[in-house]
Formats: structure tokens, sequence, C-alpha cells
């Protein structure tokens, strides 16, 4: 077994900054995409961004696998002892809130494409095998359900910048700079 290090591998924070910017990016496209574009008066140029929304997306699917199968062999920096046992069992459940989030929101978006006839393509090179064939009934379910939890998960990772910061500035501990930095 490794020994436990106050900073999290290089790897495990390229891949945290590399998901982190492809999640913002694909949520702010997909929330002006659904809230400010029509097809009625856009027309193709709403079909443009939610194409880019879901070749983006689909990324995190195979990035959040990739990160927990890091993470299950490159054990997570410990938490300080300054904090509490509750806080701590909160910052683990968000953290697994974060992964299941982060793997729910593609699937359903991926579901949604699909039951609406569309593909689920993955950065312009390749599409996701179609799992189900254009569907009313399944739409009707996966669509609100996706809008619903890309709310969710958008509140989760305010809430885990928040707290980032939180742990920087005010209880000036290394939490963040554990995902920032090696040890110098």
């Amino acid at each position: 077994m490794q020994t436990q290090n106050a900073y999290y591998t290089r790897t495990a924070q390229w891949l945290h900054w590399i998901m982190a910017v492809i999640f913002i990016a694909a949520w702010l496209v997909g929330f002006y995409s659904g809230n400010f574009l029509s097809y009625d008066v856009d027309g193709s140029f709403k079909g443009i961004v939610i194409t880019f929304h879901k070749n983006i997306a689909t990324v995190i699917l195979f990035l959040v696998v990739i990160r927990l199968f890091w993470r299950y062999t490159h054990p997570a920096p410990k938490l300080p002892d300054s904090m509490s046992p509750m806080m701590k069992t909160l910052a683990h459940l968000g953290h697994l809130a974060l992964y299941v989030m982060l793997l729910a929101l593609p699937i359903t978006g991926c579901l949604f494409s699909w039951s609406a006839g569309h593909p689920a393509p993955v950065l312009y090179l390749f599409e996701i095998p179609r799992l189900v064939q254009e569907n009313d009934d399944i739409l009707m379910i996966v669509k609100p359900l996706h809008i619903y939890l890309s709310w969710a998960v958008g509140l989760l990772i305010v809430g885990h910048i928040a707290a980032a910061l939180k742990h920087h500035f005010i209880d000036k501990d290394n939490i963040l700079r554990s995902m920032l930095r090696q040890k110098d």
C-alpha cells in the first residue's frame, strides 16, 4: 500500500482541472442553448451549439471512469485533523455525489439525444453506440431528468468551489493547494 501524501498526484490534478474546464464549458453551452436559442428563431445555429455541447460533454463519461480508476489506485490525501468528523463525512459524501452526478448527467444526455433520434458524438471523432432508438416515452422522462440533474450538479460544483475557497482563505489549510501543486 502506498503511503498517504498531502497532495494529489499530478495525474489526479490534471484530470480534475481538465474535467472542471470541460464540465463548466459543457454546462454553460447547454444552459445557453436551452435558454437563449430556439429552432424557430435561430435555425441551424442552435443545432450547431447543441452538437458542440454533446461533443464535449460526452468526454466526461470517459474521463470520470479514468479518474475513478486513478483514485482507486492512488488514494486521496488525508483530510486535515482540524476538520470535524461530521465535516469529513460531508466532504466524502459531497465527492461521492459529484462522481455519481458526473456519470448520471452525460448518461441522461446520451439517452436524451438517442431517444430524440440523434447521435451522442464524442469530440467530433466518433459516436457512442445507440442503446435506445428514437422513443417519445423515454424522451419524456430523460429530457426533464437531464435538465434537473444539470441544475443539481451545477449547485454541487458551486458548493465544491465555495468549500475549496473556504478552506484556503478562512481555514488556511492545505485542501486547495493539494489539488494545485506538489509539495515544494
